[in-house]
């Protein structure tokens, strides 16, 4: 008997991982993305505590290491360059500021590709436009023509979410916006730039900017946030949000005119909001949410791909172990998440505050109560189990026995 059908929307992180994960467990993967292809560069991610467990699970720890940006740490520097602070990667075991595993999104992106496109049918292109659900069934229209049937369908499809609007409701009734934009796209390494990350803070207007080494040694990853009560600008205008960050950057110095010089001449621009998904649910009968598009917890918790990992082997893992019942795999898969996303989601909202300008009255912050923010950093890295599943089928190469993971 061939295993359930199931349909992931988004080929990012969250759903090729998940489509690894599915597929060894006996599942008929299909992953629908609207572009045309893998998006390159992106973002530098990190991958934290059992998020680099999961990875090793995946048996793609060599792989996912080789494409690591090798930063070795970060130097806090002021507007004219001199270091303030520094930030290794090995610091508190890896999983600091700078973590030990981190890789572009889109490097990481093409190791999760290239792992499950033998197995996993990709359709690049193309996207839901409908959908009805029944008991037994989804049935989806494509926007490129096709109808198909599913068993399951999960929506892996970021922040804005199209399945999500569908499905559980409007983008403003689940996005929290944390008042911060950021903005990011590469340039040439004409800075000297060479393992070391630099990142300059105005505390006066709550922007920053930052330059970070990149595997390509002859270019670099510019970053830039600044505040922002309310955000309008359509995510895919792209020359509106370009013109937005030359307004809000203006005068910012150190080397921002430099890099905001090379930003239209760079293939990979990005900008949006800092935002947060809430949902009460991430499932809605044979519709279920992963990553971002359930759970967001913004770049300021520098844990949104651990989330999209370890929720990707929990939901795999748990509607298995349901034989594929959907209201009992969602809601198990929910039941061992949720306190994970909330511990770094707060880390996120924390993180945020600690960016913004200060009003000319404002009492001086308290002292933080440094027991309980430890207790929250290691909730937020550790604090969720991975069972191993040993009763539910697996096609993949499990870790050897006697680690965890392997075979009971």
């Amino acid at each position: 008997m061939s295993g359930p059908t199931v349909l992931v929307a988004g080929a990012s992180i969250a759903g090729p991982a998940l489509a690894h994960w599915l597929h060894r467990r006996g599942a008929e993967v299909t992953v629908v993305e609207r572009a045309p292809g893998l998006r390159p560069g992106g973002q530098a991610v990190d991958a934290r505590g059992v998020a680099r467990e999961v990875i090793r699970r995946m048996g793609l720890d060599a792989a996912v290491r080789a494409a690591c940006t090798d930063t070795a740490g970060a130097h806090t520097v002021d507007v004219d360059g001199n270091v303030l602070e520094t930030h290794r990667a090995d610091d508190h075991g890896g999983d600091g500021y700078i973590a030990e595993i981190e890789i572009l999104r889109g490097d990481l992106s093409e190791v999760l590709h290239d792992d499950t496109r033998d197995g996993v049918e990709y359709v690049f292109g193309d996207r839901i436009a409908e959908l009805t659900q029944d008991a037994d069934g989804v049935d989806v229209a494509f926007a490129g023509g096709d109808r198909r049937r599913f068993d399951l369908v999960v929506g892996a499809d970021g922040l804005h979410s199209a399945l999500r609007g569908t499905v559980f409701g409007p983008h403003e009734r689940f996005v929290r916006h944390l008042g911060l934009v950021l903005a990011f796209y590469s340039v040439p390494n004409e800075f000297g730039l060479d393992r070391w990350l630099l990142e300059y803070q105005d505390q006066a207007s709550g922007r920053s900017a930052l330059l970070r080494p990149i595997q390509d040694a002859t270019r670099a990853m510019a970053m830039f946030s600044f505040p922002a009560a309310e955000f309008d600008v359509d995510h895919r205008d792209i020359p509106a949000q370009k013109r937005l960050l030359h307004d809000r950057m203006a005068g910012l110095g150190w080397l921002s005119p430099r890099l905001l010089a090379q930003m239209d001449d760079s293939p990979d621009f990005y900008l949006d909001q800092v935002a947060q998904v809430v949902m009460d649910r991430w499932s809605s009968g044979r519709v279920g949410l992963l990553g971002d598009a359930a759970f967001s917890s913004s770049p300021m918790s520098g844990q949104g791909t651990g989330l999209a990992l370890v929720g990707a082997y929990l939901l795999a893992g748990e509607l298995a172990a349901s034989g594929w019942d959907p209201a009992v795999g969602f809601a198990a898969y929910e039941g061992r998440m949720r306190s994970f996303v909330e511990a770094n989601q707060e880390i996120g909202r924390m993180h945020v505050a600690i960016l913004e300008a200060p009003a000319p009255d404002a009492e001086p912050a308290p002292e933080p109560d440094m027991e309980a923010l430890t207790e929250l950093v290691e909730r937020a890295i550790n604090g969720v189990e991975l069972p191993d599943y040993a009763g539910v089928p697996d096609s993949g190469v499990r870790a050897a026995a006697g680690t965890p993971g392997g075979p009971a």
